[in-house]
């Protein structure tokens, strides 16, 4: 990945600025956050996104039976996740499948996270979009 952005050394630098703030400037939990990833990289068809940031999930202490429901793409409710993670899930879903929050999904949103949350959960799932796409562009871990 980072072998093709040095071709643009101004992308690659705004690159690593903008996704180490959402790695490790986030208020959010870790664990939320990278079942964030791994469910964009799903269903994004990113395999290298996926296999990248299944060692920081399990890391940050998502279970591997919830790293395996990232996989089911049906979008029923999983009783793997937490209420919260469940939510995050929906978000995800919503916002890279559908490509906007719909106004219910967004109250029940504002409810759980504080604002700056809500920031940094779109921008997660806004970056991961970014990154898998980047990677299917270019074919990496296909």
């Amino acid at each position: 990945l980072y072998q093709v952005l040095l071709h643009s050394p101004a992308i690659a630098k705004g690159w690593e600025q903008m996704l180490s703030a959402v790695r490790n400037y986030s208020s959010l939990d870790a664990a939320l956050r990278e079942l964030v990833i791994l469910r964009v990289a799903m269903l994004n068809h990113a395999p290298y996104e996926f296999d990248a940031h299944v060692p920081h999930a399990l890391k940050a202490g998502v279970t591997q039976q919830a790293i395996d429901a990232t996989r089911d793409l049906s979008g029923a409710a999983c009783d793997t996740w937490t209420p919260l993670q469940q939510l995050a899930i929906d978000a995800t879903d919503a916002l890279t499948r559908g490509l906007e929050v719909p106004d219910v999904l967004f109250q029940r949103i504002a409810q759980r996270f504080s604002e700056q949350e809500q920031v940094e959960l779109f921008a997660t799932i806004g970056a991961y979009n970014m990154v898998s796409r980047f990677l299917n562009a270019f074919r990496i871990g296909h």
